[in-house]
């Protein structure tokens, strides 16, 4: 009974203070301020960067963009916008650079409860253009993420949003994410790319004469392999799928989606 008593009052509480924002912000804009204006911040940065450098986007809330070239050269694009200049001093965001790394952190939201109510939130949108011969690490993004092909080795995880990207010869890893995810393989590497813990379809989009194994499990939804040269290994189950790409090769595993499976070529990958 006292725990009930306990939820309605803070039930109440985070009612009223909804309720007491709401009216502060009409009685703003009738005093002809911009109370539904945001205010921002912008990055603009650029670095050099040496071949098999590491970089790494951290704690982000919003949308991360990532192309590469075959360039030197890291351009360094931030904006982070909030309703007000006293909610723009939180979660701010951070650039270290040396030659062979370049490190995207956001600042954890610091403060308790009441701090989280009263303070509204602060956006991010992170656009970086980069050398393809990079290793790239992303972690801990509330938003989408697209992201060009590299040569080095992929690590994504821990994403609220869906993610787009690429793979050529090294190592990929992508996992706990509730969103979709695409991933376009132009080559592949022999230690292969390995998908697991998605909440959303999974797309594979593979280059024309590309070998590969592909093994799939725990997937909640359907496998559909719309290539023609897979051949199905051994007996196939609902959960559970199988299958050679070419003369096969490097192992591509996916496991614990609870969404659908698509093995496509890159020139037929419309969904449906």
């Amino acid at each position: 009974m006292k725990r009930w008593i306990i939820a309605v009052l803070l039930i109440s509480v985070a009612a009223a203070a909804g309720m007491f924002r709401g009216t502060s912000g009409k009685f703003s804009a009738n005093n002809n301020a911009v109370a539904t204006s945001e205010v921002r911040e912008e990055i603009r940065q650029t670095y050099q960067l040496s071949p098999g450098a590491n970089v790494e986007v951290r704690g982000i809330n919003g949308q991360v963009e990532i192309e590469t070239a075959d360039t030197t050269t890291a351009e360094v694009y931030i904006l982070r916008t909030a309703a007000n200049q006293t909610d723009l001093e939180t979660r701010k965001v951070t650039v270290t650079a040396t030659a062979t790394s370049l490190v995207i952190q956001g600042e954890n939201q610091r403060g308790g409860f009441w701090q989280n109510l009263w303070h509204g939130d602060v956006k991010h949108r992170v656009v970086l253009k980069v050398p393809r011969q990079i290793a790239l690490t992303i972690k801990g993004v509330n938003g989408p993420i697209r992201a060009g092909e590299v040569t080095g080795a992929v690590q994504i995880s821990g994403v609220n949003g869906k993610v787009e990207t690429a793979q050529t010869d090294g190592y990929s890893e992508i996992s706990g994410v509730n969103g979709s995810v695409t991933v376009a393989i132009r080559q592949i590497g022999e230690k292969g790319l390995r998908i697991k813990g998605i909440n959303g379809a999974v797309e594979l989009r593979f280059a024309d004469k590309l070998n590969a194994d592909i093994e799939a499990r725990g997937i909640n939804g359907r496998v559909k392999a719309e290539l023609p040269d897979v051949v199905l290994q051994g007996e196939q189950e609902r959960s559970k799928f199988n299958a050679r790409i070419g003369t096969g090769g490097a192992p591509v595993n996916v496991s614990g989606v609870n969404g659908s499976v698509r093995l496509v070529r890159a020139a037929s990958s419309a969904s449906e």
